[in-house]
């Protein structure tokens, strides 16, 4: 019996499955076609601006290349360290009256076009042109439909607006800055996306086979691909003094209407004490989670330990093995809590949402595949509305704006992540618990549906199914 109650692990699984889909965390370089006009066909990179200050490296900036002018080199040996140079007047909108020759130009935007601001730059004999943001957003930067013949021969860089004033003002107090600027290429796949795929399929596979072959549970129910399967609580199945969840066709539709609303609370009023609430019930349910897989796991090692009990207040007799085990994983959740904002912190959070989910494939299930469509079809609905059409409507993707967090940097972490190790830009690549625990629930349930009818492996719908997930991930 464990400590926690394991029916509040589905108080947590919609806050799960709301974060269907993550974005990764660094800035954009995908191209949405070229413009007609010669010379402004170039596609948009995202560019490692290094700077030097008085000699000393400072931090790399991060800029996005222009649709014109000439491509920067892909390696920094190949990059030229050029010394940086302030415009008069500052948005060089007309000729500079300031020494350009051979430096990298740092203008400000407004008041004239991008192009014209380069063909200025590149009549004063600039090398290259920088151009500060408003903000700290990087904008795509294109020609206008006057330009049909621009011959733009320096490149043009956008850089974001704190660190472009910050290297404004070391070159308003004299400061000798110099600039590299180059576009390293970012592999087609990385290490990581691999350990990531590996990391959703073997969680779903491992949740559909636990109840068998770690908890060695007996497959007896009798799923039927059409019918719901009887159960005495309208829903709710105890078998072996294990409360399951069932998961009906009118509670998928409960959920997308539940679900929506939520977002919407998350988007409009997300502040650093509900990303912090959010952190709190992921804890609570990792704890859990954990708590219930090791449990299992050593019970399953060791059988004696799985029978010992004692008498505590309120709970009344629990293992004495959940006794030693929560603190461990109370300690645990606590210290990536404590470290989340480290480098090494994705392992704490992987660590306690596999086991999390696990745990609730382990609770969650379907009953046949009439409720399976019914799930699915509507958390296709869902996700497809929240990050692609919302936008029309809010100007912004809903799901994408709620799991990046809000201003403070808090993030919400119901996902799985990962460093990309080698990409020279660094970030991660994620994936939401939703993207798992969904077809997680289907998968288990065609292993469950297998056994139930002595399917073999091969002719069975599990191999099948868990292929075809994998190899969506790989899309």
């Amino acid at each position: 019996m464990a400590i926690l109650p394991l029916p509040a692990v589905a108080a947590f699984l919609l806050l799960l499955l709301l974060a269907g889909r993550a974005a990764a965390d660094d800035a954009s370089s995908d191209d949405r076609g070229h413009d007609a006009s010669p010379g402004c066909n170039n596609k948009f990179q995202l560019v490692k601006v290094k700077n030097w200050v008085n000699g000393t490296q400072g931090t790399t900036v991060v800029g996005l290349s222009a649709r014109f002018g000439s491509p920067l080199p892909r390696t920094v040996d190949g990059a030229q360290r050029t010394f940086a140079a302030l415009t008069n007047p500052p948005d060089l909108c007309s000729n500079s009256t300031s020494k350009l020759t051979n430096s990298i130009a740092l203008v400000a935007r407004g008041g004239c076009p991008f192009t014209a601001k380069a063909e200025f730059a590149q009549a004063a004999g600039a090398a290259g042109l920088v151009i500060i943001n408003d903000d700290e957003e990087l904008y795509k930067m294109v020609c206008g439909d006057n330009d049909t013949s621009l011959n733009v021969t320096i490149p043009v860089v956008m850089v974001p607006h704190s660190a472009g004033n910050n290297l404004k003002d070391l070159l308003d107090h004299g400061a000798k800055v110099e600039v590299q600027l180059y576009s390293p290429n970012r592999p087609v796949v990385d290490l990581s996306a691999c350990f990531l795929w590996l990391m959703a399929v073997g969680t779903i596979v491992c949740a559909s086979l636990w109840s068998e072959f770690v908890a060695c549970e007996q497959i007896d129910e009798h799923y039927n691909q059409l019918t719901r399967q009887p159960g005495p609580n309208s829903g709710t199945n105890n078998t072996q003094d294990k409360e399951i969840l069932e998961i009906t066709a009118k509670g998928a539709g409960v959920f997308v209407i539940v679900a929506s609303v939520f977002l919407l609370l998350l988007f409009y009023f997300m502040s650093s004490w509900v990303a912090w609430l959010l952190i709190v019930l992921f804890c609570i349910g990792g704890i859990e989670g954990m708590h219930v897989c090791l449990v299992t796991i050593i019970s399953r090692i060791n059988k004696d330990w799985g029978n010992n009990t004692v008498q505590l207040p309120f709970y009344g007799e629990v293992l004495a093995l959940s006794v030693g085990i929560v603190p461990f994983c109370t300690v645990f959740a606590i210290l990536w809590v404590v470290y989340r904002h480290s480098s090494f912190a994705w392992i704490g959070q992987d660590i306690l949402g596999i086991c999390l989910m696990i745990t609730v494939l382990q609770m969650a299930r379907l009953p046949n595949i009439r409720v399976a469509s019914a799930l699915l079809s509507a958390a296709f609905v869902y996700d497809i509305f929240w990050v692609f059409i919302s936008p029309l409507i809010f100007h912004e993707s809903v799901m994408i704006a709620v799991a990046s967090g809000d201003s403070s940097g808090e993030a919400i972490p119901m996902l799985l992540r990962i460093p990309r190790f080698f990409d020279p830009w660094g970030g991660y690549d994620m994936i939401g618990f939703g993207d798992i625990i969904f077809p997680g629930l289907l998968v288990a349930f065609s292993y469950r549906f297998d056994r139930a009818g002595k399917k073999g492996i091969l002719n069975g719908y599990f191999l099948w199914l868990t292929v075809g997930y994998a190899v969506g991930k790989c899309a």
